[in-house]
């Protein structure tokens, strides 16, 4: 898989030189998990002959690689620390991708009772009133930033006995929950991938906070010497034409979609 192949070339140190025939992109766990990029990009690196590295982390750990230039591009989604990342000069040209959700998952059982609560603030504070095990990425991972996001607006310090920070990927954090019956915060994506290997439901969804866009940025090259800004820009620029916006959208799991393509919108 991509990703073993990553962290073999990152041992290697073969990551840090950039070629023209390969585009090294860092981006978030949820693309990775949900299938997509493996089922989009060799259409793109078949059409190009290049090779697209991906290194699929948290979206914190994704803008630090590419403050370090040691990424050409990233694709992620915490719209507050991209912005950061452009303003401070280490990304050009953010460009909006696509867009699904988040869901607030747990045990059938629901011990915290959210099931019927149609507010998120008040579903947040009744998992923490409840003192119900809560299994948070805790990675600084865009779900990560948009769970801590929602304990604020919930007016919630998250320090209950059983909210667990276990620095793990999406995939995982939905395996661990499903393990021992907790609620966890999931992008509908990757949900959506995993959602036949396990017992968990989706308790809360569709409120206006739950909304989670992608966008891709290039690295400055003002700022680093020998990133491939060329085959970043052409990658980029494929994903928001008609041909990429499309693969995104028509991209199911179980018949059902995983992400909205959005560039064009």
């Amino acid at each position: 898989m991509r990703l073993l192949l990553i962290t073999v070339l990152m041992l290697l140190g073969t990551l840090s030189h950039a070629s023209d025939t390969i585009i090294r992109l860092a981006t978030t766990t949820s693309t990775y998990n949900s299938g997509l990029l493996d089922a989009i990009l060799p259409t793109f690196e078949k059409a190009h002959d290049v090779q697209v590295q991906v290194i699929a982390v948290g979206t914190g750990k994704a803008l630090k690689m590419g403050e370090a230039g040691d990424v050409d591009l990233v694709m992620t989604h915490a719209p507050g620390a991209e912005k950061a990342f452009v303003d401070a000069g280490f990304g050009v040209e953010p460009t909006g991708l696509m867009y699904n959700d988040f869901v607030v998952i747990g045990p059938s059982a629901d011990p915290a009772g959210i099931a019927a609560e149609s507010d998120l603030a008040k579903a947040m504070a009744s998992i923490a009133n409840t003192d119900s095990l809560f299994i948070s990425r805790g990675d600084d991972s865009g779900t990560h930033k948009k769970e801590r996001a929602l304990w604020r607006d919930a007016q919630v310090l998250p320090d209950f006995s059983h909210y667990k920070e276990v620095g793990q990927g999406m995939g995982k954090v939905l395996q661990m929950a499903d393990e021992l019956n907790a609620y966890t915060l999931t992008d509908r994506g990757t949900w959506l991938a995993y959602e036949s290997r396990l017992r968990l439901v989706v308790l809360v969804e569709g409120d206006k906070r739950l909304f989670n866009p992608y966008q891709v940025i290039l690295v400055n090259p003002v700022r680093h010497q020998g990133l491939n800004t060329a085959g970043a820009r052409a990658l980029r620029d494929w994903l928001i034409s008609t041909q990429g916006q499309q693969l995104i959208g028509d991209f199911t799991v179980n018949g059902k979609g995983l992400f909205t393509a959005s560039a064009n919108q």
